[in-house]
């Protein structure tokens, strides 16, 4: 029997080699020059593989496991390889090693690269590139390490555009890589519009173009003949990520949408945390200079003459346009004056208590029906204090999500 146990684990020991972190064994590139693809510096690993790989984000039956997805900057036409130093082998071992190639093959277009030489030949043809649909807007940004100013441009396209079909394909593959919760979207539904952020380098003297990320946006109907944009996926690739991309895109968007008489306003659909901080910079920052904003109209609270104007003039919604208010409202509060500082805390904790309330009601009708009088007064009691205490938590942390994005905005 203890011969038994040691051999297997011994067995299980051979076999735990064979196992791969998927989130270290995917390579993905982004390719300006043939130089790149030798280039360390340019690789960079995705952050979820659990959708291709399930939740352990492991493959099993290789040793030194290397999924390597390159991309051309530009129109990230894809080279896809695989390569292991071993692989385990059924005769021997009686086990099957995963069908990695297919499990990628699932998420990527097909007509990639499988060798590099083709993948180097079409990097040549990339100066052909250019990017789809309507330019929308143009900004630069210092780079330190270039030494110089770097320029972006953001356009919004559509599946009308030559190719673009093809290229969202390949695209929309780095959600898997970068987005917990992602999935692919329907294409045909005319309804969804695609904004996206290319950069512009030079190569050989000429001007070429490579993608820094995208957002779509889904046109909802609202009766009788309005539309309600709802933002559904924002991505920036990591090597632009932390550089200012994303606020520059949801700006741009939202003054895409300002323009058009028939949009009510904008929404977003399950937002990151990230996300939400992007949007409450960028929406402070256009709604700053609003009239009904002044520092004296925020001391007299929130209004419907905010909620109006923010959506007639910037497309924000109602609970958009309160946040907004309430981190306006602590820059032009003096937290140190104890007068000043309490009416603020009172009035954000009224608006934090509200679904505290509809709770407490609710739990209420339940224990008249269940229990005596005098019980429900001591849990009653018992709620206060933990609800004070998660109250106080909870206001703590928004202090501090708004001091953060009124220090971006400074800074700004």
């Amino acid at each position: 029997e203890n011969l038994f146990l040691s051999g297997l684990t011994a067995m299980e020991k051979k076999l735990a080699e064979y196992k791969c972190n998927t989130n270290e064994a995917i390579q993905l590139k982004l390719v300006r020059f043939p130089e790149d693809l030798e280039d360390e510096n340019t690789t960079f690993n995705p952050e979820y593989s659990h959708q291709v790989f399930g939740d352990d984000e492991v493959a099993f039956g290789y040793k030194g496991l290397k999924i390597l997805l390159y991309y051309i900057a530009g129109n990230l036409s894809t080279l896809f390889r695989i390569e292991y130093t071993s692989k385990v082998n059924e005769k021997f071992d009686c086990v099957e090693a995963d069908d990695v190639e297919s499990k990628i093959r699932e998420i990527i277009p097909p007509g990639f690269c499988t060798n590099t030489d083709d993948f180097v030949s079409l990097l040549e043809k990339e100066v052909n590139f250019k990017p789809f649909g309507m330019l929308l807007h143009t900004y630069s940004i210092h780079n330190e390490e270039a030494g110089e100013d770097i320029t972006y441009q953001i356009y919004k396209a559509d599946m009308t555009c030559p190719g673009f079909r093809e290229y969202h394909e390949r695209l929309q593959t780095f959600l898997m890589w970068f987005i917990e919760t992602a999935s692919f979207i329907d294409v045909d539904d005319e309804r969804w519009n695609y904004f996206l952020v290319f950069e512009k380098y030079n190569k050989d003297g000429a001007t070429l173009f490579a993608t820094v990320g995208y957002m779509t946006v889904y046109n909802y109907y609202v009766y009788p003949d309005k539309t309600r944009p709802r933002v559904s996926q924002m991505l920036i690739l990591p090597p632009f990520q932390g550089e200012g991309h994303g606020a520059q895109m949801l700006e741009t968007v939202h003054r895409y949408y300002m323009s058009s008489p028939t949009v009510l306003d904008i929404t977003a659909e399950d937002p990151s945390e990230n996300y939400v901080k992007l949007r409450d910079f960028v929406l402070v920052k256009l709604c700053q200079d609003l009239v009904c904003f002044s520092p004296v109209k925020l001391m007299q609270g929130f209004s419907q003459e905010m909620v109006t104007e923010a959506q007639q003039k910037l497309k924000i919604n109602k609970q958009h346009t309160r946040r907004v208010y309430e981190i306006l409202r602590l820059r032009a509060t003096n937290m140190g004056d104890a007068e000043q500082s309490r009416s603020y805390r009172l009035d954000v904790k009224r608006r934090l208590i509200g679904p505290y309330k509809k709770k407490q009601r609710e739990l209420a009708k339940m224990r008249r029906c269940l229990r005596p009088e005098e019980m429900t007064n001591q849990l009653n009691q018992i709620d206060l204090n933990l609800q004070r205490e998660q109250l106080e938590e909870s206001f703590q942390q928004l202090v501090s999500d708004y001091r953060r994005v009124l220090e971006r905005l400074a800074q700004a």
